[in-house]
């Protein structure tokens, strides 16, 4: 058993391993899924400039997937549709809508120009081998930008998750630009969806966010268009949402037409006598044109995944993008150094005729060794040691490239040459300069319309079902039956309340309890009081209740306020075995109180004004008012005032 359980935790571990970095989770260095990468890479590879079929793409990025073309297609979908990389072609689907996307033999797509500016640069990329060993990939591209942010992901792994929302991109290249001159900066999201958003909960990527959608209100108040969705909604999910609601009576909706093609727009014609304030609060509450989105920004950085905030993201991209630029400078840089060599080796070879030295020379070293001489005299020009490759080059340059070569052209060739090396030498003096103005370049690259924030920022406060909820409903009661509830049809309508509200009632057995608003619930043939268990108003309440104890037979007044009640929860205010006889909560009565005759007895009424006791908690004791046998006890209007302080 030892074994066994040790080989389940470690393919288990492995298992979870590889679903969190090689799937689920996006990377922080170029913020792609393992599939995404690939994609990508593939779509790098095939560049030509024209068009490839989606089918096509898909077949090439098996290459370095291991799964099915199923799930590279959907990524590839998706990928596209964020309109950054890939220029599409067919019926890619519609966000708005919730349209699936043509299949992938009716599609096409290509790289944009712009995906290698920001992704491709081979010479700094690592490769490692792909799944089945015969190809290299790249582990992450030398993205010069915070993908993850810009584009947003989602994921789920093997005890985590990830959803992290898009920004806007031209935010975020200014948010990385604060970044480099150590200045203070603020990012939100952005969705390609509009709407509205509250921020106020979004704690730097970890918190949540309020979405909801942007209305647009007929003059007469009778209909409301739906311009803008929350993000993650779809005009179909949105509509069927309102239709939900509509059919259990929160909305009162004459009908929908959903008449979206390039912008959303749905019409929602409200019912006879209804206006669009009254119901845009019950929008809110029961439909999808208010939602929450938790968020949760987790990524993978060496290899493990790691919990980040927004502003730990553009801190680390903006050195990564000093850390790419640089390595790119030097890359050329070194380049530029190896071709002003090799041209200044070119140069004193045939200015010098140099290659007529070798005429009479008959072995191979004894050709190196002749150059070598020649050249020698040149050593302060040539800046490095002259190599056997560098000879073996010279070697290999043609008669008629000699004989044609024009001396001004070279001279210009070298001054052009040591020009950009003089440049990359100031770039690279002043790297964060050269960073904020590679952003502001990259800014350039896109139309205004990508760079415009689409989701309107504000404050508002959720709409729960509760608050929207109106009280429309009847709540009736049956004395003969005891019988409490929305569904009871017989008896007395006591109020109307929502299906949200609690019932604060008093039965004849002398306790008081809050219950929810159901169908039908037996409370007691006796029920002395039932109102909407709202604190603030029942506190304002005084309870005057007139019961019989048990032992003694005495007749005792009880006055007393309710200020806290648990749902559910029985709580007596007379003695155990008492009866109550009287309840009110009026303060302007007294209780009257005829006695059985007796030869003893001289007066046979009396009148006690419940406002000359007072005011106590529900579990103290009540007062004696009689001893006395009676004959019958009721309610008055209080007619005389009396000042007697009793208690």
């Amino acid at each position: 058993m030892p074994f066994v359980n040790d080989l389940y935790d470690k393919n288990f571990l492995e298992y979870a391993s590889y679903v969190i970095k090689d799937r689920a989770i996006p990377h922080l260095d170029d913020g792609l899924k393992p599939v995404q990468r690939r994609i990508l890479h593939s779509l790098i590879e095939m560049d030509d400039g024209r068009f490839h079929k989606v089918a096509n793409v898909v077949g090439h990025t098996m290459k370095y997937h291991p799964h099915g073309d199923a799930s590279i297609y959907s990524a590839l979908v998706v990928l596209a549709n964020k309109d950054l990389f890939i220029d599409k072609q067919g019926n890619f689907g519609n966000l708005f809508t919730g349209h699936a996307a043509s299949a992938a033999r009716y599609i096409e797509c290509r790289l944009l120009p712009i995906a290698k500016k920001l992704l491709y640069s081979p010479e700094i990329t690592e490769y490692e081998e792909s799944y089945d060993g015969r190809n290299k990939e790249p582990v992450t591209f030398p993205c010069k930008i915070p993908l993850v942010l810009v584009q947003g992901a989602e994921g789920i792994a093997v005890g985590m998750t990830t959803k992290i929302l898009p920004h806007n991109l031209d935010e975020v290249l200014s948010a990385v630009q604060c970044a480099l001159r150590g200045e203070p900066f603020q990012l939100f999201p952005d969705f390609f969806t509009g709407g509205l958003t509250d921020v106020s909960d979004y704690r730097d990527g970890n918190g949540k966010v309020l979405c909801r959608a942007k209305f647009d209100i007929s003059k007469d108040g009778k209909k409301i268009i739906i311009r803008e969705l929350p993000f993650g909604v779809t005009t179909e999910s949105l509509t069927e949402s309102i239709e939900s609601a509509a059919r259990r009576g929160k909305i009162k909706v004459s009908h929908i037409n959903d008449l979206t093609a390039e912008e959303v727009a749905i019409e929602i014609s409200l019912a006879r006598g209804v206006q669009a304030a009254e119901v845009l609060d019950s929008l809110y509450a029961y439909t999808d044109c208010e939602i929450s989105i938790p968020v949760n920004l987790l990524v993978i950085e060496d290899r493990l995944p790691k919990q980040m905030t927004v502003t730990q993201v553009i801190s680390h991209h903006a050195k990564r993008l000093t850390a790419i630029l640089k390595a790119e400078l030097e890359n050329d840089k070194r380049k530029l150094e190896d071709k002003h060599h090799a041209r200044t080796l070119e140069q004193i070879f045939i200015e010098e005729r140099i290659y007529k030295k070798i005429e009479t020379v008959k072995t191979a070293q004894g050709v190196i060794d002749a150059v070598l001489k020649g050249l020698k005299p040149f050593a302060g020009i040539i800046r490095r040691e002259v190599t056997t490759e560098d000879i073996e080059r010279l070697l290999r340059i043609p008669i008629r490239r000699i004989s044609l070569y024009d001396i001004n052209k070279a001279k210009e060739e070298m001054k052009q040459i040591e020009s950009e090396i003089k440049t990359i030498n100031k770039h690279l003096k002043n790297i964060v300069g050269y960073a904020v103005g590679y952003l502001d370049e990259i800014r350039k690259e896109f139309p205004a319309v990508a760079l415009k924030r689409k989701t309107e920022i504000t404050s508002f406060t959720q709409v729960a079902e509760k608050q929207a909820a109106k009280r429309d409903q009847p709540l009736f009661y049956d004395a003969e039956t005891g019988y409490l509830g929305l569904s009871v049809r017989s008896g007395k309508e006591l109020f109307r309340v929502s299906e949200f509200d609690r019932i604060l009632i008093i039965p004849k057995g002398g306790f008081f309890k809050a219950v929810k608003v159901s169908e039908k619930l037996f409370v007691d043939k006796g029920l002395q009081f039932a109102c909407i268990a709202d604190k603030e108003e029942i506190e304002k309440l005084i309870f005057t209740a007139v019961y019989k104890e048990k032992q003694s037979g005495n007749i005792c007044l009880k006055r007393f306020r309710i200020e806290k009640f648990i749902t559910d929860k029985a709580y007596p205010f007379i003695p155990e075995g008492s009866s109550l006889l009287k309840l009110t909560t009026k303060t302007d009565v007294a209780v009257n109180i005829v006695y059985e005759p007796s030869a003893r007895i001289k007066i046979l009424e009396e009148s006690f004004p419940v406002s000359d006791y007072l005011v106590k908690g529900w579990k103290a004791a009540g007062v004696r008012l009689t001893t006395k046998k009676i004959k019958t006890l009721k309610w008055e209007k209080l007619r005389i005032e009396k000042n007697k302080g009793k208690n």
